[in-house]
């Protein structure tokens, strides 16, 4: 009896429940089928890195900054304060859309976001975790793409 509980207890904690946190060479499959391979000049082995580092790789993550003046949203965790419904709406698309784990809108709109002035900049953890990495790499390491 005590063995089951503890064996249980294990289990709801390995697996927690409703996850939605997509496998790193899933992110870079659907990337590349979304056509981020270059684009803008950014490699996939970039937007694997950034989407790791926003969200981790969890494609319906929803996060309030710090001062509560935005929420990011999906896998790019993409303001709504400028670019989905909420705000200017700079991608044409509602926020609960940069949710779904099918990536389509989540694409569509970094691609509008990267193709600012700042580029990829635009995200502060692209920034500070993979602009100057020398080990890119190692994010599509034994993806088959």
């Amino acid at each position: 009896m005590k063995a089951s509980m503890v064996l249980s207890l294990i289990g709801y904690l390995l697996v927690p429940s409703g996850a939605a946190v997509l496998g790193r060479c899933v992110v870079a499959e659907k990337l590349h089928e979304g056509g981020l391979s270059d684009f803008e000049g950014y490699s996939l082995e970039n937007w694997v890195c950034l989407a790791y580092f926003e969200c981790k790789f969890n494609p319906t993550a929803a996060h309030d900054s710090l001062r509560g003046d935005y929420t990011g949203y999906g896998l790019f965790q993409i303001h709504n304060r400028d670019w989905c419904d909420h705000g200017k709406n700079r991608c044409h698309v509602s926020c609960s859309a940069l949710l779904n784990p099918n990536l389509k809108e989540t694409i569509e709109c970094a691609k509008e976001t990267v193709k600012g002035e700042r580029g990829m900049g635009a995200w502060t953890s692209w920034t500070l975790n993979c602009q100057h990495s020398d080990t890119l790499e190692r994010w599509l390491d034994g993806c088959k793409l």
